[in-house]
């Protein structure tokens, strides 16, 4: 039982980050039988799953030392359709029927490589004027995002049978794969949204070493 220090978890599909937290912090508490202090480094949008660093303990006053690490995703685009979230959960509208060619996806792909300016999706966890942007969203308020510098160290094309889109990437902290899906969509004429996400590795951290929650006896 850890009592101090980090844990990797699988995060699945349909469940906040900070649910995640919630259900491990009720696991451990009742097996230290106290409360047990646990935090995340970084959120998961609900409908992506992979891989969450949680910290416990005296660990937690670390947090922002692993929510500044790269992190490497594998993420699916489906093309010629918008959200209005950027992912599945959003209402989805269909933009074009243009198919680009492997040829065209490979060209507009490299472009996004290298230190690029990206503008968060308004249906996120950052705070503006002390509110989360999100909540700011849903009450109909119009909010400018501040467009961020993030670094793709890599961008490499997985599949490609259209209209679906299948990458990994490596990126610096604080990159949105969902605007990502977006400005490529807007750089190859049919508009995109992310469908898939899957977050692989943070920095040395692999997957492969996470737990899911069932591992912990969480079924719900």
């Amino acid at each position: 039982m850890i009592h101090d220090g980090i844990l990797l978890v699988d995060k699945p599909a349909h469940m906040s980050s900070f649910g995640v937290v919630a259900r491990i912090r009720r696991v451990l508490s009742k097996q230290a039988d106290k409360k047990v202090k646990v935090g995340h480094t970084g959120t998961l949008d609900p409908f992506a799953t992979g891989l969450m660093i949680l910290v416990i303990g005296k660990e937690c006053r670390n947090a922002g030392t692993y929510t500044k690490l790269d992190k490497i995703y594998e993420a699916t685009f489906v093309l010629g359709q918008k959200s209005t979230t950027g992912d599945p959960e959003g209402e989805i509208t269909r933009v074009s029927d243009e198919q680009p060619t492997p040829q065209q996806v490979s060209h507009v792909l490299a472009n996004f490589t290298g230190e690029i300016k990206q503008r968060p999706p308004l249906f996120s966890a950052i705070k503006i004027d002390g509110q989360r942007a999100y909540k700011l969203a849903r009450e109909g308020k119009e909010v400018e995002m501040p467009e961020r510098t993030v670094t793709i160290h890599s961008l490499d094309l997985l599949d490609y049978a259209y209209p679906e889109l299948t990458i990994r990437t490596h990126v610096s902290s604080g990159t949105y794969i969902r605007s990502l899906a977006v400005a490529i969509g807007e750089e190859l004429g049919t508009g995109a949204y992310c469908s898939q996400l899957r977050r692989t590795r943070i920095a040395d951290w692999d997957i492969a070493a996470a737990q899911t929650l069932q591992e912990f006896g969480i079924t719900d």
